[in-house]
């Protein structure tokens, strides 16, 4: 509702920036939310940054996620055991990863949740999601170099 839809919009954004060829999505675990718009707070924040995820709706995270993404990032420790519970295989729980590892390697930490906080909090995560959005492009950008 606040940090995976605007981590997906913000990696959508400098995927267009550094020309990058990907399929960007967000999901969540939590069913009572389905088709809900990321939170009035969130969007706004997206907005003051240039990034429209006003239209985004939340999906349910499923085991064809792993047959569509080559990464799965998730934001904390429940969204991870969340996500292996749903691995069919070893190679489906390789892809799966904190996102703040890209930024902090296996410190597995989580991105805090800002909804219902202060603008400062908002920006704090917005921050964070920023630096391990720009690591991820730069990884693929050397991938596709090689």
């Amino acid at each position: 509702m606040c940090r995976s839809p605007l981590a997906e919009g913000l990696l959508k954004l400098i995927f267009k920036e550094k020309n990058i060829d990907g399929f960007v999505d967000s999901a969540g675990f939590e069913a009572y939310h389905i088709n809900e718009t990321p939170y009035e707070h969130t969007i706004r924040k997206a907005q003051n940054q240039g990034i429209d995820i006003s239209t985004k709706r939340v999906r349910l995270f499923s085991q064809t996620d792993f047959d569509k993404f080559d990464r799965i990032y998730v934001m904390d420790t429940l969204a991870y055991r969340n996500a292996i519970e749903f691995a069919r295989n070893d190679k489906d729980k390789a892809k799966v990863d904190f996102l703040m590892n890209v930024v902090n390697p296996g410190k597995n930490e989580p991105v805090p949740v800002p909804h219902a906080q202060s603008e400062d909090d908002y920006d704090q995560t917005y921050m964070l999601l920023h630096e391990a959005c720009e690591k991820i492009a730069e990884s693929i950008t050397k991938e596709q170099l090689n």
